[in-house]
């Protein structure tokens, strides 16, 4: 048995998908699927801010894509939102705040409708969970789990259409977080009664060390029947990807860059 790292590539089907947007943009992504049998879930990743580094391939949404399709039968779909970049390409178009993009979250659920993928879940990171929450409402949509949200762009008008529709919804907060902390979350997130605030002692924005149980905790959900916490070890083939070209994609190197409107 080897111990999982945090570039420690589990086997699964991998492809590199295009999406196409309704404003005729192409988006740069990808589907990762169980290896050998179908998945009983599906994960749809949007990232944090692009112009602060956010990216599909932004360190929890690599290790979802790495892992979760062997350890617990779960499809994730990754892809960068118009003009963002990563090693696996850039997206076509420009950032525009959170307004055209929901023409990238509809493109994402399109392609998992059309593909037929099972019990879809939005997973949203810091920008990703405002785009979530404004544009992610569809019948397709099991639910939604959001990670460090920010609440800069969601409103609450957009919290109570989530209300109405009763839909399940996650809020995983950092206690520590730069932007959203537990107290104030549960107060914003009261407009949804239904919607889960699960506080995360000692973490950060950004989740670093705290891979692993940000991951239990998806799967908690959007596949109950799957054991948690996921093993830490693996019997079998492993990869491990190469990493080192974002280094200079932490926040350090967009401390000096001011947050978009």
């Amino acid at each position: 048995m080897a111990a999982i790292r945090a570039n420690s590539v589990l086997p699964a089907h991998r492809e590199a998908i295009t999406l196409h947007t309704a404003d005729g943009l192409s988006l740069v992504g990808e589907l990762a699927t169980p290896a050998d049998r179908p998945p009983v879930a599906t994960l749809v990743c949007l990232h944090p801010l692009p112009t602060h580094g956010g990216m599909m391939d932004s360190h929890l949404f690599r290790k979802a894509a790495f892992r979760l399709p062997a350890l617990a039968d779960i499809a994730v779909l990754r892809f960068n939102t118009r003009g963002t970049s990563s090693l696996q390409g850039t997206s076509e178009g420009s950032f525009d705040s959170g307004r055209g993009e929901k023409y990238d979250v509809m493109a994402a659920l399109e392609f998992a409708e059309f593909h037929d993928l099972p019990n879809v879940w939005l997973v949203g990171w810091s920008f990703g969970t405002d785009l979530t929450l404004m544009h992610g409402l569809d019948p397709l949509v099991s639910g939604a789990i959001l990670l460090s949200p920010p609440l800069r762009s969601a409103t609450d008008e957009d919290l109570q259409r989530w209300a109405e529709s009763g839909t399940p919804l996650v809020a995983l907060v950092p206690e520590h977080d730069d932007y959203l902390q537990p107290p104030e979350a549960r107060e914003r997130f009261a407009v949804v009664p239904h919607a889960e605030v699960l506080a995360f002692e000692g973490a950060k924005h950004l989740w670093v060390g705290d891979a692993e149980n940000v991951l239990d905790e998806i799967v908690r959900r959007v596949a109950p029947s799957v054991a948690v916490p996921l093993p830490r070890e693996w019997d079998g083939p492993m990869q491990t990807a190469d990493t080192s070209a974002y280094a200079d994609r932490t926040t350090a190197a967009f401390k000096d860059v001011p947050m978009p409107e």
